[in-house]
């Protein structure tokens, strides 16, 4: 019963994936994840690549997952979930494609600049 190991990331969040075969448990900072993230939409993110390649309740996922908030949070673990079923069947790669669940979303936070109020809001500019 080999383990298979993936790493998933978006925004500021960096979720460490373990995926192995089993009942379907899917445990987040030694948590159940449906405890750990509060709403439906949340769950839906984790669950999806399982719900795509129709293989829910065939893996146990062990998830450690640190920064960012928890939307971030559910999206680092969904794709390192899409990058452990590949890895164990390369067949789903093309039914996780075509649903972008392989692609690292790359939009970060913009960085405040100095002399200005956030990173594109300026101070409130008085003529007189």
């Amino acid at each position: 019963m080999a383990v298979t190991h993936a790493i998933g990331r978006r925004k500021k969040s960096i979720a460490r994936v373990f995926v192995q075969e089993g009942k379907g448990e899917i445990t987040v900072n030694k948590k159940d994840f449906k405890d750990y993230f509060d709403t439906k939409t949340l769950h839906y993110k984790v669950e999806q690549a399982f719900a795509i390649t129709e293989t829910m309740g065939a893996y146990d996922v062990k998830v450690n997952v640190e920064g960012g908030g928890i939307t971030g949070q559910a999206e680092a673990i969904r794709l390192g979930i899409a990058r452990c079923l590949c890895e164990i069947n390369p067949e789903f790669r093309a039914t996780l494609k075509p649903d972008s669940l392989l692609t690292r979303d790359p939009r970060m936070v913009e960085r405040k600049k100095f002399g200005q109020k956030k990173a594109r809001k300026k101070f409130q500019f008085s003529k007189r």
